[in-house]
């Protein structure tokens, strides 16, 4: 197996102390190696699964020509004429008989076509006369039919393996008859959070303790992607308690960690990473979130996230997502968004490095507009709950006046 080191080093513009986002992501995706194994589920089951086969029709859809409106079924060439009505056709009810010469049948959507009819004129602009309608002039030859094989063909593939299944697709392959689909297996994520300092919830904090919210908005962020969470808790700085841990996070397909990767920080967590794995240690060309760890424990790829609570936010949505969804065999476009807005205030921000502002995205005078949350400090997690949105500043943009155009990440659907 190739050394992860060997495989970012050939990356153009590969710089561990000052590693540009997109480089970051780049060097990840060139790393992962989507997840193989698969499972056979039913289709209610299914949804936010990501397929792991073709799906190819065996049936046409519809099956046969049929209306697509309440009408009436006539042959074009007769069109003129007053016709006689013969029958009627109704949908799961077809009419038995063919429409010869100067006759047409009393048809419903989604009613098969009779025989010998090729066009159907809808029942508002018809005029009635005893047994017989008058259809007035302006019809199109074919109108208002729907063809068998018009939405899914015998025999020509409607979804790729590496598909994301949402409720649309799990109702189209419902429509071909099938009940059940084989998608890949669920990625197994292991995390912890790392510090002396940290207090788990319902415990009385101590002089200089702080009560653990990492690990509950990466809970609630790995939710969102769908995938089985082992929560380790929080590890105390101990090298023998973080060696058990990271052995234990090692049994899933990734692990992520929130603190121990800073400068200045425990110098054993990053000895421990670099002991039992393969680990590289970024400085990101990025605020918040700077410091992050990759790399690879045993068959777990490892996510050293910041401590700070937004830049684990941060980090998580704009690697460790896109990473999780790569590995979890995804090949649709899954990333997030860009979306223009203008400025509705001045904005600080420095050249060489790309900024995630906390922001509002709101609507002025019919015009999007997008104005930060306040103090963006990597601490502030009021930020994140106040905020819609992310304002991406660019690495080589500089200070933002009020009324320029911005992109921004919108918070919902990201995950």
């Amino acid at each position: 197996m190739k050394r992860i080191i060997e495989i970012v080093s050939d990356l153009p513009g590969y710089d561990p102390d000052a590693l540009h986002v997109e480089k970051a992501r780049e060097a990840m995706r060139a790393c992962v190696t989507p997840l193989s194994q698969s499972e056979t589920v039913p289709i209610r089951s299914a949804l936010g699964r990501v397929l792991a086969q073709d799906i190819v029709p065996q049936i046409n859809v519809p099956s046969h020509d049929n209306s697509a409106m309440d009408g009436y079924a006539v042959r074009f060439a007769d069109l003129g004429s007053p016709l006689k009505e013969i029958g009627t056709a109704l949908a799961g009810k077809p009419f038995t008989g063919s429409v010869g010469a100067g006759e047409c049948v009393r048809i419903m959507t989604g009613a098969v076509m009779p025989a010998g009819a090729d066009t159907v004129v809808i029942q508002e602009v018809v005029k009635r006369d005893g047994d017989r309608i008058v259809v007035p002039p302006g019809q199109r030859r074919a109108q208002n039919v729907r063809y068998a094989g018009e939405d899914l063909k015998v025999g020509v593939p409607v979804l790729a393996h590496g598909k994301y299944l949402r409720p649309a697709e799990l109702g189209l392959i419902a429509s071909l008859g099938i009940g059940e689909v084989r998608v890949k297996r669920r990625l197994r994520v292991a995390m912890f959070a790392t510090g002396d300092e940290l207090a788990s919830i319902g415990q009385e904090l101590k002089d200089g303790e702080v009560y653990d919210s990492n690990r509950y908005t990466l809970h609630a962020m790995l939710e969102r992607l769908g995938v089985e969470i082992t929560d380790l808790g929080v590890v105390r700085d101990d090298p023998a308690l973080l060696e058990k841990a990271f052995r234990e996070a090692a049994l899933a397909d990734a692990i992520i960690t929130t603190g121990g990767v800073s400068v200045g920080e425990a110098d054993f967590v990053r000895q421990l990473m670099a002991k039992l794995g393969e680990v590289l240690f970024w400085k990101i060309a990025m605020r918040p979130g700077r410091p992050m760890a990759f790399g690879r424990i045993g068959d777990a790829w490892l996510f050293g996230l910041p401590g700070n609570p937004v830049a684990v936010m941060v980090t998580c949505y704009q690697f460790v997502r896109d990473a999780l969804l790569h590995l979890s065999g995804r090949t649709d476009d899954y990333a997030i968004p860009l979306l223009r807005a203008a400025a509705a205030e001045n904005m600080r921000k420095v050249p060489g490095r790309t900024e995630y502002q906390r922001g509002v995205l709101f609507r002025d005078d019919g015009q999007w507009k997008a104005r930060t949350t306040g103090q963006q400090g990597s601490g502030v997690l009021r930020s994140m709950a106040q905020a819609n949105c992310f304002i991406v500043l660019e690495h080589e943009r500089g200070a933002v006046s009020a009324g320029e155009p911005v992109s921004v990440q919108l918070f919902e659907g990201l995950a």
